[in-house]
């Protein structure tokens, strides 16, 4: 594919904003023809039709979506840093950008991201949540400084990345009062045929626990399966089963899920983890993020191989 032409790419943009070619001649003061003509050149180069006719009016094919995405970006950019050379003194903040596998719990992703707004010149962080795999693709082309998963980079995948281990926290067992005393014993053993709510096939942790609950020769009921961790606590708040949280999180999690702790396996640990292009963090907020899990965060939430009722 020959270069792209910025020109044509801004005439495509302008069309799909204005809803025609006549309004988007009006616009760019060219005449409909010129327009269309320079239109089918971008087109011809691409390789793809952008516009479909339905019709008197014109609607984007697959390709003209993808197209108008990376557009707009670019466009908004553009204008940004115009105003920015404009008035110098009115730029904005740098900006950070995190992806968050949405297989992390919300709380766990506010504590690690919130030691870079307390930077002496933070930044404006921009989060996306998603999957993991389309956050890495995301990274690679460089539309995030980093990613934070429950796993490391998956060997399967065809990026050249690093994965920086923040922490792990063993787990801990929550239940409403009600559901609490309605399975009481020794723990873990009080588990056995009570409901529980698991998380999503996605999540790193989910195998570690079945075999935990093999290895204990407990057998839960497995009443819900959430790929949505705050959706699962939500269930679990209302008393409809019993969920594990990494115990790192353990205070948040009572007072926001008016739950209670029933018990805690440092034998089970959640792992966190930040990805970059890079192989040393460099950037201050990563670094900064690194530095505060490993000294506030997970210091002291591990207990290995040791299970207790709380």
């Amino acid at each position: 594919m020959n270069a792209l032409n910025y020109k044509h790419l801004h005439y495509f943009w302008t069309v799909a904003k204005a809803g025609g070619i006549a309004r988007a001649g009006e616009r760019l003061h060219l005449t409909p023809q010129t327009v269309s003509g320079q239109l089918s050149l971008f087109e011809n180069v691409l390789g793809y039709k952008l516009f479909t006719r339905v019709g008197r009016h014109l609607e984007l094919s697959d390709a003209g979506r993808a197209v108008l995405s990376y557009a707009d970006e670019i466009f908004t950019l553009g204008e940004e840093l115009e105003g920015v050379m404009r008035h110098p003194t009115q730029g904005r903040m740098p900006q950070f950008r995190v992806g968050v596998s949405d297989s992390v719990p919300k709380s766990i992703a506010y504590r690690l991201l919130e030691p870079a707004v307390r930077l002496p010149e933070p930044p404006c962080i921009v989060c996306r949540e998603g999957k993991l795999a389309g956050l890495l693709a995301e990274l690679a082309v460089h539309r995030l400084d980093i990613v934070i998963a429950d796993s490391p980079m998956p060997p399967t995948v065809s990026i050249k990345g690093f994965s920086h281990l923040l922490g792990e926290s063993d787990m801990t067992f929550f239940a409403t009062a009600q559901l609490a005393r309605k399975h009481k014993g020794s723990f873990p053993h009080c588990l056995d045929g009570a409901p529980m709510l698991l998380p999503g096939e996605d999540s790193a942790v989910r195998p570690r626990l079945m075999q935990w609950y093999e290895k204990m020769q407990v057998h839960p009921r497995i009443v819900g399966e959430f790929d949505d961790g705050a959706l699962l606590k939500a269930f679990g708040q209302v008393g409809i089963g019993i969920f594990a949280a990494p115990s790192a999180i353990a205070k948040e999690v009572r007072l926001q899920y008016g739950v209670v702790a029933i018990g805690h396996t440092g034998a089970v640990t959640e792992q966190f983890y930040a990805m970059s292009v890079e192989r040393r963090l460099t950037h201050p907020a990563v670094v900064a993020i690194s530095s505060a899990a490993r000294q506030e965060l997970f210091r002291r939430s591990t207990r290995r191989g040791h299970d207790s009722r709380q």
